[in-house]
């Protein structure tokens, strides 16, 4: 597959170092010489250094013969005009656009974006994916990572283990035994920077992460029993009144049962969100500053949420919060060698937005029926969530005897409006939704058997 890169950035180089390691033939556009001298030095692919919007430097990009354009740059106006003139004079066939502006997204212009007006076949809201991303976290304190499948039935949650779990060392085997009311299928453990596939003699440790699918009705009980059960928040301060900020609060209003208190350095920036947040307490102020934590009411806050454009901000004005007395800290990191350095200091969460944008286009990238794609680190694995075809090697026959790869397994299966977790009896039915984990080796592995083939039709 040919793909065009328009923007060099730090989603631009996450998406060229994804694709080129899968051996796609990535060209990458910036203006500025230096990002893309860069990113060529680094990565297997081709560098043009020119505006991405432009028709020649489309065409010395290779824009002509290209599968896919794919563009985020800082300017959505640029990303537009991209997908625009791919489309018109190039025919490229799938076009996707980063798009940051709320006056472009509001949903009265909805039909804007469509092939007869402006041909963009998926739009990127990273603002308002990382606002779900943190409503999420807030909602299940208890996991650090929180990913629904199958419209929002089955969910991939990651959770670390600490020396009150109940199910360490002891065999998986012996866990559905012991624990009949764990309704949950382990599909991944991260130990020592690395993860694998779990098998059914391994034996879970203290500080292991693991990655688990449930059914989401189960998955408050599933946190209890692991010693991850933690009430949701009713007190919120969010630090940055910016597009996420805002977005966080708005959302947060419509559960109706928070106090949520909002801080935000720039005063006409203030001023603009507290007149359109309802119940949102917004103080004009430096998040760094205690006394201002204080005034938000820090010590009685279960979670504090810094959202600013600055990584070096939100970690610290989350650990001031937590010495006022708050008693939970997420924070926004772009730089991704941070998240790991602000759980050491003592955040708690750390939400990266590069991933979710990744996750978001390996969905459109990937071959067969892929209905959702979430990438874990850095690309070390994929949760998958699929549709089984006519043709696919896994229907029909008994788990048992299906020749799976030995680095994908099987997390759950949506069979009308059931949740099935498998076992070697389990047969799956065309159409069934499978929510899998694919180690990055066995990735094409899984597009194989997604795929569709000539028999399907």
């Amino acid at each position: 597959m040919r793909v065009i890169v328009c923007g060099a950035g730090r989603v631009g180089y996450g998406i060229a170092t994804r694709l080129a390691r899968e051996k796609f033939n990535v060209t990458i556009i910036d203006q500025d010489k230096e990002l893309v001298r860069g990113v060529t030095e680094r990565l297997d692919v081709r560098g043009v250094v020119g505006n991405g919007s432009y028709p020649d430097t489309l065409v010395e990009a290779g824009a002509k013969e290209a599968d896919m354009l794919i563009a985020v740059t800082y300017s959505d106006e640029v990303n537009i005009v991209a997908c625009q003139i791919a489309h018109t004079l190039f025919d490229v066939p799938t076009k996707i656009a980063r798009i940051r502006s709320q006056s472009y997204l509001d949903p009265k212009y909805a039909d804007m974006f469509s092939r007869t007006n402006i041909p963009i076949d998926v739009i990127i809201s990273p603002e308002e994916e990382v606002a779900e991303a943190v409503l999420q976290r807030l909602s299940t304190p208890g996991a650090f990572e929180i990913k629904p499948f199958a419209d929002g039935r089955i969910w991939a949650l990651g959770v670390r283990l600490s020396p009150e779990c109940p199910i360490l060392n002891t065999p998986l085997r012996q866990v559905a035994e012991l624990f009949p009311d764990l309704r949950i299928t382990i599909v991944g453990v991260k130990r020592k920077k690395k993860i694998f596939r779990p098998h059914a003699d391994d034996q879970l440790q203290e500080g292991d992460d693991i990655y688990f699918v449930a059914d989401r009705t189960k998955v408050d009980r599933a946190l209890q029993i692991l010693g991850q059960s933690a009430a949701q928040a009713r007190r919120v301060i969010i630090i940055g009144g910016g597009n996420i900020g805002y977005h966080v609060a708005r959302s947060l209003e419509k559960l109706g049962s928070m106090k949520i208190r909002l801080i935000e350095s720039d005063a006409e920036r203030a001023a603009v969100v507290a007149e359109k947040l309802e119940r949102t307490v917004v103080l004009n102020g430096n998040g760094l500053d205690a006394e201002i934590l204080r005034e938000a009411g820090a010590e009685d806050a279960e979670t504090v949420v810094s959202l600013t454009n600055s990584d070096q901000v939100n970690v610290l004005s989350a650990l001031v919060a937590k010495r006022e007395g708050t008693r939970r800290a997420m924070v926004l990191i772009n730089e991704p060698d941070y998240g790991p350095l602000a759980q050491s200091v003592g955040v708690d969460r750390y939400i990266d937005p590069r991933a979710t944008t990744v996750s978001t286009i390996l969905q459109h990238v990937r071959r067969g029926r892929i209905k959702g794609v979430f990438s874990l680190l850095d690309g070390q694995a994929e949760l998958i969530d699929a549709i089984a075809l006519e043709t696919s090697s896994l229907v029909g026959e008994p788990l048992r005897t299906v020749a799976l790869p030995s680095g994908v397994v099987i997390g759950a299966i949506m069979r009308d409006d059931e949740v099935i977790l498998p076992n070697a009896e389990t047969i799956i039915n065309a159409g069934d939704r499978v929510v899998l984990l694919a180690l990055r080796d066995h990735v094409k592995d899984v597009e194989q058997m997604f795929r569709v083939s000539l028999e399907y039709f």
